[in-house]
């Protein structure tokens, strides 16, 4: 069954879509996420080395340069959502009223309702299922895309370290947020590998949004203890 048939588009939308964009802004969001959706579903349907970026541009009827205009990498046109989680980290582990983890926890909640909104949205619930399952078996089968998530993760770190000496006043290098930082992006695959273990169960959207929601907070508690003594931690003493 192709995957054309699964409508990609809004999975995407509750993190980029705002309310304020004007129509210039709106556009350029449309082509770009037509051009995810469709290099997706080319990937899902043929493998990521067996399509090339011009075949994803004469679908969407621009030019090969136009995909990179919006696209650095072939593997980006895939792995699209890195920057949403990048945003989100600015503006959510920034705030002072909650702590690493609970904000951490937001960011993951709210990415995981989109694909569970997601998933409920669509007319064939074992399709969707099976889409996410073959878009994850599709990564780590792809040695390229294994290594732009590897990239991807590093780059996430470092933001969030840096994020964390702000709100301690410690130096980013210091190995208090640089620890902390590697801890809460590890949640992270945490819940990826729960969405995979959980879709192959006989479980419907909120059932499985609730189990996977159990395998993070579980995760999240054993390094919760440890990572609240950053907010003690004082430059310059011995720690």
């Amino acid at each position: 069954m192709s995957m054309r048939t699964v409508d990609w588009t809004t999975l995407r939308r509750r993190s980029q879509e705002s309310v304020d964009e004007g129509l210039r802004e709106r556009k350029k969001r449309l082509m770009r996420q037509q051009l995810s959706d469709t290099a997706t579903e080319m990937f899902l349907e043929r493998g990521f080395d067996s399509v090339r970026v011009a075949e994803i541009a004469q679908a969407c009827g621009v030019s090969e340069k136009t995909v990179f205009n919006y696209f650095p990498t072939k593997e980006s046109l895939l792995l699209d959502l890195g920057e949403a989680t990048m945003e989100s980290l600015r503006t959510t582990l920034t705030d002072p009223e909650l702590s690493p983890v609970e904000a951490t926890l937001a960011i993951l909640a709210q990415e995981l309702e989109g694909i569970t909104s997601w998933i409920a949205a669509q007319a064939d619930l074992g399709q969707a299922k099976a889409a996410l399952m073959r878009f994850g078996m599709l990564i780590r089968s792809t040695p390229s895309l294994v290594a732009y998530q590897r990239d991807m993760t590093d780059r996430l770190v470092a933001a969030a370290a840096e994020i964390l000496a702000e709100r301690t006043g410690l130096n980013t290098d210091d190995p208090e947020p640089q620890i902390t930082a590697t801890a809460l992006m590890g949640l992270w695959p945490i819940q990826f590998q729960a969405l995979h273990r959980h879709l192959g169960h006989d479980l419907t959207p909120d059932q499985l949004h609730q189990a996977i929601t159990a395998d993070v907070r579980r995760a999240a508690r054993l390094i919760d203890a440890g990572l609240t003594t950053l907010e003690l931690a004082t430059p310059g003493e011995p720690r």
